[in-house]
């Protein structure tokens, strides 16, 4: 399966502002890429790219006085197959967990462990280990939550989307993680390119999504609380200890968000021409193998 993919975002900005954003496609996927545009900017500015502490793809560039569009495309190879799943994966002994899983079981700025603790433990500390607990709390969270774009605030943390019962996917993930972390099982943030491949389509505008992934029988594993099912097409672009890790972009100064553009898709189903998600011409003709 071939999978279009790719963004356009425009922020204004009173002066020149540092910039530095995660929006590249991370490793674990760059052999999937078949064809790809270079991150276009306009006014065009310099910018280069590290890695950083987590294995993601880092941008950093100088956004001009008045402000910098970002564009991107490109078609990724995908094995059109829902997310893994194993029941019954064993739970891995924190003792036994390898030293770089570690930091995945420590609270963080939006998952706040030691607000959750207790009740983790009491509602989950029954449950079967593994698999069988992750999913428990997978259910938990999603029926927590109510989702709903309107609910969007990016200073919500997972003990106040517990508390509010509202949220969109980045809490519903900082919920989960949370409540994992709190039971022992490590736990991390992702975000990343979710197309509506074997699903209905969401009138909504797309955008980037979130998730999270828990290490159960000795490997990562991907979980939805908010979709609540195995999804196909999954892009991964970043992944940390929660959303203040892998921003998608973030200014050393004001700034205002002036365009946001996300598609992703099935190219063989969805044509360039598809009215919810036609491609930037522009952007078209700069696909590079």
């Amino acid at each position: 399966m071939d999978i279009r993919l790719g963004y356009e975002i425009a922020i204004e900005c009173d002066q020149d502002t540092p910039v530095f954003s995660l929006l590249e496609i991370h490793r674990d996927r760059k052999a999937d890429i078949r064809k790809q545009t270079k991150v276009i900017s306009s006014p065009s500015v310099p910018s280069r790219v590290y890695e950083d502490r987590y294995g993601n793809f880092c941008r950093r560039l100088m956004a001009p006085a008045g402000g910098v569009r970002l564009a991107y495309d490109a078609i990724v190879r995908d094995r059109g197959l829902p997310d893994d799943t194993a029941p019954g994966a064993r739970q891995v002994p924190v003792e036994e967990l390898p030293d770089d899983v570690l930091v995945y079981l420590l609270g963080s700025r939006y998952c706040e462990t030691d607000l959750l603790s207790d009740m983790a433990w009491r509602m989950f500390g029954n449950i079967p280990t593994g698999w069988e607990r992750v999913q428990a709390i997978v259910d938990y969270v999603h029926d927590r939550l109510a989702f709903g774009y309107g609910y969007a605030r990016c200073t919500r943390s997972a003990a106040q989307a517990h508390q509010e019962r509202v949220g969109v996917c980045r809490d519903f993930a900082h919920l989960a993680i949370a409540l994992c972390r709190s039971v022992n099982i490590p736990a991390r943030y992702v975000n990343g390119y979710l197309g509506d491949i074997g699903v209905p389509e969401d009138p909504a505008p797309m955008d980037f999504s979130a998730w999270f992934e828990a290490y159960i029988g000795d490997r990562w594993y991907t979980f939805d609380a908010r979709h609540h099912r195995p999804r196909i097409g999954r892009v991964v672009v970043a992944r940390g200890r929660d959303a203040t890790d892998v921003p998608l972009l973030h200014t050393f100064g004001q700034h205002r968000l002036t365009f946001f553009k996300v598609w992703t898709y099935e190219q063989a189903s969805h044509p360039a021409t598809h009215p919810h998600k036609a491609l930037d011409r522009t952007l078209s003709t700069h696909l590079i193998a």
